[in-house]
């Protein structure tokens, strides 16, 4: 029997404070709409229906083609969000899970584990629930002597006892699909918030005979649906010690995980070392016996392996085996440093690619270069790669030594074994063997500094 997926996603989010849909705000590395969309992907559904409505175009550009869609122009509820579905939906045979786009932290194995359980127990709707230390704010799990489940009610609308109920409803739900859209058109706004509810399908379901059931979770912290800042700030914690814990189960050594940020699509291979305060972010990867000191932050980079990354930060560059970077480098966009590359202390490089065993160590801008290997920078070398309009390319052979203080004026050519004098402004090609010196002639004006007030003599 199919299964199919409505993803609620047409609300704003008020409590956000935020122009962007609660949807589509981040947790570590991707929206929490995305997390929603994996987990639920688990369960091969043959349908995946998004309901969008505030900012809908943004929402449906995450999603793209994995997705349907349907609108829901006005925020009338739950229920009211299900039933913009039923054009999709209506006439299918199998269960449709219904889940909401801000809980993150929902897994793909609890979302299966909760379609079997109401499918082994013939169930017309499966209600995901959890025990709450502090159930405020949650819509309650309301059960008979014989521990059946006859009905959820808001917080709003419970009673004083039905407010001591600690088991709560997730907002996640399994239903018999036909029988979910005939039951929607039961559904009345008689109630403290004026809406349509989903919840109240289970009482319609109950008086009419239905099985119903619920499944709860082992872990409360899947429940969590975000719907503020501190919400947010919350299932970016725990979300960060599940990826850091399933990392350190997979080989990988943190020195300090409650304070080492992963995002979700970080790849890390076995025997890599992480320090305090490290950042990874988007899809970055690194290799196997790399080692990357504390502060050291990286974006969409590939890290080679036994590379060692210093307090640096590294962004959408390729760093290969045995390279060597930092104390406080910046590496940004379209950096290629080859293997066995050292660059050290406050060298910036861009757009450049560094070829084999090829030393920057200090106070270097490289930009717009390709530099051969073996090819040695002294300290303060600039390459000049941009007039204020246009960008232009300079091109380092191998075994080139650029002497300390060189600025090199694009576009350049530096030919195979030149070597280029300290203090010089290289802006002519410079050919193979040859050394080029670009500096003022020096002038000694011997006895003239006797003239000078500052001078001892004339104290």
């Amino acid at each position: 029997m199919n299964n199919y997926a409505i993803i609620l996603a047409a609300g704003k989010g008020t409590r956000m404070k935020s122009e962007l849909p609660k949807v589509l705000h981040n947790v570590s590395g991707i929206t929490m709409l995305e997390h929603v969309f994996r987990s639920v992907s688990a369960l091969k559904p043959a349908k995946t229906v998004t309901v969008i409505g505030h900012r809908a175009e943004m929402v449906r550009e995450v999603l793209g083609d994995q997705s349907e869609f349907v609108m829901q122009k006005e925020q009338l509820g739950t229920g009211h969000a299900v039933i913009m579905a039923e054009e999709k939906l209506a006439d299918l045979e199998g269960q449709t899970l219904v889940i909401a786009g801000d809980t993150p932290l929902i897994t793909g194995e609890s979302l299966q584990n909760l379609v079997d359980y109401h499918r082994s127990h013939k169930n017309v709707a499966t209600i995901l629930t959890a025990e709450a230390e502090n159930p405020y704010g949650y819509g309650r799990i309301v059960r008979n002597q014989n521990e059946e489940v006859t009905k959820i009610v808001e917080q709003k609308d419970a009673s004083d006892y039905e407010q001591q109920i600690k088991e709560i409803n997730t907002g996640t739900y399994v239903f018999d699909n036909k029988q979910l859209f005939e039951a929607l058109k039961k559904i009345t706004r008689n109630n403290a918030q004026g809406e349509y509810y989903l919840t109240d399908v289970i009482s319609i379901f109950k008086e009419a005979g239905e099985k119903i059931g619920a499944y709860k979770l082992f872990d409360f912290n899947e429940s969590l649906g975000v719907n503020d800042r501190l919400a947010l700030a919350t299932a970016e914690k725990v979300m960060r010690n599940r990826i850091n814990k399933d990392h350190m189960l997979k080989g990988i050594t943190f020195t300090d995980p409650e304070n080492t940020y992963i995002d979700i699509d970080v790849d890390i291979a076995p025997d890599v070392v992480l320090e305090a305060n490290v950042t990874l972010k988007g899809k970055t990867k690194i290799e196997t016996g790399a080692v990357l000191t504390n502060g050291t932050y990286i974006v969409d980079s590939v890290i080679g392996e036994g590379a060692v990354i210093t307090h640096s930060m590294i962004e959408s560059s390729q760093i290969g085996k045995n390279v060597t970077v930092g104390p406080f480098a910046h590496l940004r966009p379209k950096t290629v440093l080859h293997e066995g590359v050292h660059v050290g202390n406050f060298v910036e490089i861009k757009g450049s690619m560094l070829g084999e065993r090829t030393k920057a160590g200090h106070l270097t801008y490289i930009g717009d270069a390709t530099v051969g290997h073996d090819v040695n920078f002294g300290a303060g070398t600039i390459t000049v790669n941009y007039d204020g309009q246009n960008k232009f390319k300079t091109t380092i052979g191998d075994h080139v030594f650029v002497g300390s203080n060189s600025t090199l004026i694009a576009p350049l050519n530096i030919n195979n074994n030149a070597l280029t004098a300290a203090g010089s402004t290289i802006c002519e090609d410079v050919p193979a063997d040859s050394v080029a010196i670009g500096r003022a002639r020096q002038v000694n004006k011997e006895g003239y500094a006797l003239k000078k007030p500052h001078h001892p003599n004339n104290q």
